[in-house]
């Protein structure tokens, strides 16, 4: 499947050839301190597939496991972008989020050895806000109107726990 993304403010744009099977969620401590979040959604993309306009940051950091990572991020508006090898790297962890396809690549598998955030399962959906300016929705797709929630029932069903 043929992926493209950017950064916030598009001064770093790519592409990349992925199978959407490896698309995963990350939830280890690393993760969620640098995502901001309980978890970070990735998908790995070979190297030579990938195909990168701009010049991202790059901040190496060491695991807990000892191994080098190089985080990428825009030097403008700070959006992580991947990840990869800090020399010679064979594959690349493209963070979801700034991918434009983002809303056609469900997870399959979970990583990391933290447990994930306990009240996730509990959340109950916030009701929607008709004065709100802007909506959730890749950037591709045309603005929502406020109050068009046609989305929300695809989007959510993706989390539905059994």
């Amino acid at each position: 499947m043929e992926i493209d993304g950017a950064c916030h403010c598009g001064e770093i744009t790519f592409t990349a050839e992925i199978d959407p099977s490896r698309v995963m969620i990350c939830n280890c401590t690393d993760c969620q301190i640098q995502s901001g979040g309980a978890f970070r959604m990735v998908v790995l993309a070979p190297v030579e597939s990938f195909q990168l306009q701009g010049q991202p940051r790059r901040y190496v950091k060491v695991s807990e496991s000892g191994n080098r990572r190089a985080q990428m991020f825009c030097p403008t508006c700070a959006t992580p972008l991947f990840a990869c090898a800090p020399e010679h790297p064979t594959s690349v962890s493209i963070r979801l989020g700034c991918v434009k396809q983002r809303g056609e690549l469900v997870p399959p598998r979970r990583y990391g050895s933290v447990p994930p955030c306990p009240g996730l399962r509990s959340c109950k959906p916030s009701p929607a806000v008709p004065s709100r300016k802007h909506c959730f929705r890749p950037r591709a797709a045309p603005a929502c109107s406020p109050g068009d929630r046609s989305w929300i029932p695809k989007f959510c069903e993706r989390f539905r726990h059994p």
